[in-house]
């Protein structure tokens, strides 16, 4: 009986597949050949349905006859193609951008855009293009990605001048950002005024907040996914821009026509030739460059090598110079096996130095963090309703918190070097993309990764195995002495950690414009960033997992309302989410974490939550677009006593994370008024940041102490302003391949004087007590000549 079920279910799945058949290929842009992520391919009736990956691959299977084919994609024209299907076929397709005119779109091509953004079991991600982020203000004309995102709901800084950005109350480092693949451990030039990112060179922006694909890991709080476009394979083009403290410049063209192409752009400040025309000796400044080359060895196989490179320098007269900066390479190898399945592997290296030279002194202090990353990622497709995706991946870690070396022979400083940190990790994963109905569409799988701390280190030892003692007469935390210590050998584990990392989520469309979508991931990350300041700075420490130190481990619960109004016109996202996070770490009172080379003595582990609502209402189509963005939400942490005696952090209650903002307002539009002008303006508004004021003060010898009580219980004033834009296109002359704009900015126009910091201290002629807004922006304008050809 059992062998006939089975000849059956044999018998009727060979029937299935027999009668479906394999249409794949790759989608580009007509203009320079660069592959399209994520367009949307569908039949005529909207019941079969896929997008393009990465690297522009769709593979979809349709039953054996005549099909109407749409491919869609945002900012493009839709095509369709009537096809007879009688066994597997390769269709290769190249979309045009549309014009900035206004154009009829079918109501069929209009609805296989809606219907596919409505169905995917893909939320909490934000997807910008490099188009839109140009039309927004910023300050100095600079355009700036990461200044873009924080315009979007769930996303802030710390303020002006702050490295770094928080997503849905979590900290920088918590954020994995990835440029072609490779970490970008630092994401700032100049302090945080500009990112490292060069608008010209990038092609695509993921933001995933929560949702995140199985693909992902490392980082609790969300994943940025940045793409440099692969370089014009069909003609030279060259774009850029001069600005009034920095210029860019980008090239590509084909090394070999629709073959091979390679891009270069780069990046430079010259707010040095003002100093010195000045007579001022100090000094700041950034560059940076993107080079990318790829090669298509056949329909079947394509390689990639990019690379980029930053650094920044900051000088104050003689007595200190500082400077830092990312480096990356990745080489990639995309194989397609055969319509169905795709891979792709790729070897990453990447760096984050910093450089800190005392002249007065005579020292200077040099730490960096390298890892070496081999992945290969693979997609397979089932058939119509399922596609499995799966992979492998492993880190090499090498830290070096620091080494102190003399700068000079007559140096009275002691040279140091702290012990460099070892570690590995490791992961795989699978996951299932499963359209269970027309209705409804599930995405899930799961992850296992590990993290092996590896000597070769000496580690002190505490006892108990407690770096931190609770001292009950004084009633604060102090450094334990250490007991003795222990060397392992490159070749043993100092500490291992491993976790399941389930991840799901799901689509469920009540009709062709609305749905409603779930998610839920947990993720475990196994390096931190040491620092005691508000956001990231060059000198702070990346530290790994290890015997004293756990792994963050987070879970995150999200549930969103999606509809598209008028078309595709105007469309609504609402979402709620909570998030927890176990073993986030914090700072006893008085922690020094420059130089330390046990900074195990100087932290407290305890556990972070956030919770919020998030609205976003778009206006996509017509002269004029734009966005509006809320956020309410609430991000704290508790660090309680170990024992019932200890008190913990703020007497082991819950108290406001550095990034909590209660609310979060962006508004951001772009008129096309004619095609010669284009105006754009956004404004923001923000709970001001948790701050600590002090509530008393008492004299211990001659000084004034302040006191201080509840950690993070005040705030900083709110933060908001308002910044516009006009864009002046010239006519353009017939057949001429120059064109050019002019960018004229003003940021801040009402000179908002939002404070970056409020410090308490003593007025020397008065002897009272007095607080102290500093201000980095007032009003700046700004303006920027685009040019390309």
């Amino acid at each position: 009986m059992k062998n006939k079920i089975n000849l059956i279910f044999l018998f009727f799945t060979t029937i299935i597949f027999a009668q479906q058949v394999t249409l794949s290929g790759k989608v580009t842009n007509l203009l320079d050949g660069e592959s399209l992520f994520g367009v949307n391919i569908t039949t005529a009736d909207f019941k079969i349905g896929t997008t393009t990956n990465e690297y522009g691959f769709y593979t979809i299977s349709l039953p054996r006859e005549n099909q109407k084919i749409i491919f869609s994609y945002v900012g493009f024209n839709t095509k369709t193609k009537q096809i007879n299907l009688v066994e597997n076929q390769t269709l290769n397709i190249e979309l045009t951008e549309e014009s900035n005119t206004l154009e009829e779109v079918t109501i069929s091509t209009r609805e296989a855009k809606i219907r596919n953004k409505i169905k995917k079991p893909q939320m909490s991600v934000t997807q910008l293009s490099v188009k839109t982020i140009k039309q927004i203000p910023v300050v100095l004309g600079e355009v700036d990605i990461l200044k873009a995102i924080t315009l979007l709901p769930g996303v802030t800084t710390n303020g002006e001048g702050s490295a770094g950005f928080n997503v849905r109350g979590g900290a920088a480092d918590q954020n994995l950002v990835l440029l072609d693949e490779a970490t970008i451990y630092n994401t700032s030039h100049l302090f945080g005024f500009f990112s490292v990112f060069n608008a010209d060179a990038i092609k695509d922006i993921n933001l995933y907040k929560g949702g995140m694909p199985a693909k992902f890991g490392g980082r609790v709080a969300s994943v940025l996914d940045v793409r440099q476009k692969d370089g014009n394979s069909k003609e030279f083009h060259a774009v850029g821009g001069i600005g009034l403290i920095s210029s860019r410049l980008m090239v590509e063209g084909p090394l070999k026509k629709d073959k091979a192409s390679f891009l270069l752009a780069g990046r430079t400040s010259y707010v040095n030739m003002f100093l010195k025309a000045e007579n001022n000796n100090n000094r700041v400044g950034f560059y940076d460059l993107n080079v990318k080359l790829s090669y298509e060895i056949n329909d079947n196989n394509k390689l990639f090598l990019s690379s980029y490179f930053g650094k920044d320098n900051f000088k104050i007269e003689n007595f200190f110079e500082n400077s830092y900066g990312n480096n990356t390479f990745n080489l990639r190898w995309n194989h397609l096996f055969n319509s169905r399945f795709f891979s792709n592997l790729s070897l990453i290296y990447s760096k984050y130095d910093y450089n800190l030279n005392f002249n007065l002194l005579e020292f200077e202090w040099v730490s960096d963090i390298v890892d070496t990353n081999l992945k290969y990622d693979l997609k397979y497709s089932i058939n119509d309703t399922h596609k499995l995706n799966f992979g492998v991946n492993i880190i090499n870690y090498n830290f070096n918190p620091g080494e102190l070396n003399k700068t000079s022979e007559t140096s009275s400083i002691n040279e140091d070097k702290l012990a460099k940190k070892f570690a590995v990790e490791s992961a795989v994963y699978a996951e299932l993309e499963h359209k269970v109905s027309n209705k409804l569409n599930l995405r899930y799988g799961l992850r296992f990764s590990s993290f092996y701390r590896i000597g070769k280190q000496t580690m002190q030892l505490y006892s108990n195995d407690l770096p931190i003692i609770y001292n009950e007469n004084l009633g604060i935390y102090e450094r334990a002495d250490p007991i003795g210590e222990m060397f392992y050998d490159k070749n043993k584990t100092i500490a291992s950690f491993n976790g399941l990392e389930p991840r799901a989520s799901l689509a469920y469309q009540l009709n062709y414009t609305t749905s409603i979508k779930a998610s839920y991931q947990n993720v475990n990350q196994y390096i931190h960033l040491i620092s005691n300041t508000n956001s990231a700075t060059p000198l702070d420490v990346w530290a790994p997992s290890g015997k004293y130190i756990k792994p963050q481990k987070s879970n995150q619960y999200a549930v969103g309302f999606f509809k598209n109004l008028k078309g595709e016109n105007y469309s609504l996202e609402i979402e709620t989410y909570y998030k927890d996070v176990n073993n986030r770490i914090d700072y006893i009172d008085g922690a020094n974490l420059i130089a330390n080379n046990t900074l195990e003595t100087e932290i407290l582990a305890g556990k972070s939550r956030a919770y919020g609502l998030e609205i976003l209402v778009k206006k996509n189509k017509g002269k004029f677009t734009g966005w509006f963005s809320y956020t309410l939400s609430k991000s704290e942490q508790k660090i309680e006593g170990r024992t019932a005696i200890e008190t913990g952090i703020n007497n082991g209650n819950w108290y406001n994370t550095p990034y909590d903002r209660t609310h979060d307002l962006s508004i951001t539009g772009s008129y096309n008024y004619n095609k010669k002008w284009r105006f754009g303006s956004n404004f923001i508004f923000q709970t001001g940041r948790p701050a600590n004021y002090p509530s008393g003060q008492y004299q211990f010898e001659e000084t004034t102490v302040p006191v201080f009580v509840t950690r993070n219980a005040e705030r900083l004033p709110a933060y908001h302003r308002l910044d516009i834009s006009a864009t002046l296109t010239p006519k353009k002359k017939v057949n001429r391949k120059w064109k050019s704009e002019w960018v004229f900015g003003i940021y801040n126009l009402y000179a908002r004087r939002n404070a970056a910091s409020i410090t308490f201290g003593r007025n020397e002629d008065s002897g009272l007590n007095e607080a102290t807004r500093t201000s980095i922006f007032g009003i700046m304008p700004a303006i920027t000549y685009n040019f390309k050809f």
